[in-house]
């Protein structure tokens, strides 16, 4: 028979269990709720409402995933990588998808070590994903070579039509630009007319026209287009025109008509793909494109250059990833082929989006793929380079620093000619939540320049002919210098090498070697002394040397001798005498005879190159008769003794200016 005490304690566990079973339910009701509002966009709310319903319960491996995708869709990285790491570490077995976007974000806050540490993880479980091609590259140093902007000669300016809400997508033809915002001139007090997701206006299509004013590019204010393009609760953007300029292709989808709400296979909302035809100033006859599916999206579409081609992003069916660039032909009677999807050597099981095809053929687009600096990358490979049945790999880099950020980088456009253009991104130091930057790539340029000299008398020289040679040894420009001595090269390439050689009639040339920086607009110092051919009574030369027991002059000592010819035709009525002395090596009488007979062969290449007969009195051998040092005959010298004694003179006998 149960006493009062075992009934008293029967009841509390009755109780207790009712109590956890009210609070269980709450927090599915309460999770439910929230899932509502997750469908819907709204991530900020859901968030908020997972949260609640995590007090309620144990912290289910889906309830913190979901808190960690609210944060990871609207790009908050801290909170995401937050949840998700929680989730993780209690759940060994979670879906590898979330280790992949664990990863991401912690490469968007330059985690990179600990993100590497993740990705073996996520390889382990996934080897045939091919998202991270080449595992074994990806290491501190290849992040940080993606991030050194030293040899990227690129300006990176944040366009002054951003606004503190969402600017992307810069797109310019025949000087206007075209660009998706939630711009809006007056401040927005209808809450009707905000987009849950991020809680800002829809975006609309607006066009700026640009000029160039003082070599900058103006923008006029924005101005949105028509209302066939246009809708009222609709998104509407990522625009490519044809080159004529008539037709428009534009994407837009139905997020807040809730009757013709369709959801892909990712839970968000479809998006189509509209053509446009334009008459006068305005665009009308909007036509939805026939391969656009309800069960699918098909997004932000992009012509090649000869407009035979339409290329754009979609989830449908058949894909390698998550969404997957596609082709469609567009023929000559205005229908389209089957959509075609662009293979595995640029599409991967993650998320590639935004394509666009420069004037060049080089297909542009952004992924989360591969070795990035985190979220979306943009990246570049060339469609030309890839032949008709040619089973070679296409070749896909990552366009690094500046363009790439530890955040969202896409919708690049560039004109291949001028070699400027437009990104947006939702790096840290912009406006709003996306902005548009405008680039433009420069050629690195620096300056060399310094003082030639008077190696003796330390004296500037003037009218000193200095050469800027490339690598190559051709020159590349040449510079008088002035009365001070100085000379300057401007606008020469960064991280290149040159030699920079001096030259003056009467002086000994000098040259020097350099490397200039990799850094834009730096200048590079490099003075040059010129030796004097003519000190006191004498021209001064290096050493002309003879092969042993031999009288023929050697192109080297050509070389040399090239000095004493330009010496003599500078100045016309000098007159010289060659003098020539040997080391005190060998037989005396052997030595007087050598050097005699060098004497008079170099001056029969004086005579050879054009000085006359008259100009030179005499030449001499004079053996080891003239010792200039303790070095005569017996005495034990190291070489470069002896070598001070094998000389060759030019001694100049008369006044000759």
């Amino acid at each position: 028979m149960l006493n009062l005490q075992d009934i008293f304690k029967m009841k509390l566990k009755i109780i207790t269990y009712f109590i956890l079973l009210l609070f269980v339910q709450q927090a599915l009701a309460q999770t439910k709720v929230a899932d509502n509002f997750f469908r819907d966009f709204s991530y900020e709310k859901a968030a908020e409402l997972y949260k609640e319903a995590l007090k309620k319960e144990d912290s289910t491996e889906y309830i913190l995933t979901r808190i960690g995708d609210c944060y990871f869709n609207t790009r908050k990285v801290e909170k995401a990588e937050f949840w998700y790491g929680k989730a993780i570490k209690k759940y060994p077995l979670i879906d590898s998808e979330y280790i992949y976007k664990y990863v991401q974000t912690l490469r968007s806050q330059k985690k990179y070590e600990l993100a590497n540490d993740y990705l073996r993880t996520f390889n382990e479980k996934n080897k045939r994903d091919k998202r991270i091609k080449n595992i074994e590259n990806f290491n501190l140093e290849s992040y940080n070579q993606l991030a050194n902007t030293d040899k990227v000669y690129v300006d990176v300016e944040n366009l002054p039509l951003n606004t503190v809400y969402s600017d992307f997508g810069g797109y310019e033809k025949d000087n206007m630009l075209y660009f998706y915002s939630t711009w809006v001139k007056d401040s927005i007090t209808d809450e009707k007319k905000l987009y849950d997701w991020n809680n800002e206006p829809f975006l609309n299509i607006f066009q700026s026209e640009t000029k160039i004013a003082n070599a900058a590019k103006t923008f006029s204010e924005p101005k949105k287009l028509n209302s066939t393009i246009n809708t009222f609760n609709d998104h509407e953007g990522l625009v490519t025109i044809t080159n004529d300029g008539q037709t428009m292709y534009f994407t837009r989808n139905n997020v807040n008509k809730k009757e013709k709400r369709k959801y892909s296979k990712e839970g968000t909302s479809n998006l189509k793909i509209y053509k446009a035809t334009k008459s006068g100033n305005t665009w009308s006859n909007v036509i939805e494109l026939p391969f656009n599916n309800d069960a699918y999206s098909c997004g932000a579409p992009a012509l090649s250059p000869d407009n035979k081609t339409l290329y754009f992003v979609s989830d449908m069916e058949g894909g390698y990833g998550q969404t997957d660039l596609y082709r469609v032909a567009i023929k000559a009677d205005g229908t389209y082929g089957t959509p075609v999807n662009l293979g595995p050597d640029i599409n991967t099981e993650g998320n590639e989006k935004f394509p666009f095809v420069a004037k060049d053929s080089t297909l542009y687009f952004s992924s989360d793929a591969n070795l990035n600096l985190g979220l979306l990358d943009i990246f570049e490979t060339n469609l030309l380079k890839r032949k008709r049945n040619d089973t070679t790999k296409v070749q896909v880099n990552n366009l690094g620093a500046p363009f790439n950020s530890p955040y969202d980088d896409f919708c690049f456009f560039i004109d291949s000619d001028t070699q400027t253009g437009y990104f947006s991104s939702n790096r840290e130091g912009g406006k709003g939540g996306d902005d548009i930057y405008a680039f433009g790539k420069y050629q690195c340029k620096q300056i060399v320049s310094g003082v030639a000299y008077d190696e003796l008398s330390g004296e500037p020289l003037d009218k000193v002919n200095v050469s800027l040679l490339d690598i190559n040894g051709q020159v590349v420009e040449t510079y008088y210098t002035d009365k001070d001595g100085k000379y300057e090269f401007k606008d020469i390439g960064c991280d290149k090498t040159y030699t920079v050689l001096a030259e003056r009639v009467i002086y000994r040339p000098d040259k020097k070697g350099f490397v200039t920086s990799p850094i834009n607009g730096e200048t590079t110092t490099i003075d040059l002394f010129l030796a004097p051919l003519i000190i006191d009574n004498e021209i001064v030369i290096n050493p002309i040397y003879f092969d042993y027991d031999k009288s023929y002059i050697r192109p080297d000592a050509a070389y040399e001798l090239e000095n004493i010819v330009a010496v003599m035709r500078e100045h016309p009525k000098m007159i010289i005498k060659i003098e020539a002395h040997t080391d005190s090596r060998g037989r005396d009488a052997y030595n007087l005879k050598l050097s005699d007979r060098r004497a008079k062969a170099t001056r029969d290449y004086l005579f050879s190159r054009g000085i006359s007969e008259d100009r030179i009195i005499s030449a001499i051998g004079y053996g080891e008769s003239q010792i200039l040092n303790q070095c005569t005959n017996g005495v034990k010298c190291t070489e470069k003794e002896h070598e001070y004694n094998r000389r060759s003179k030019f001694i100049i006998t008369n006044q000759y200016k």
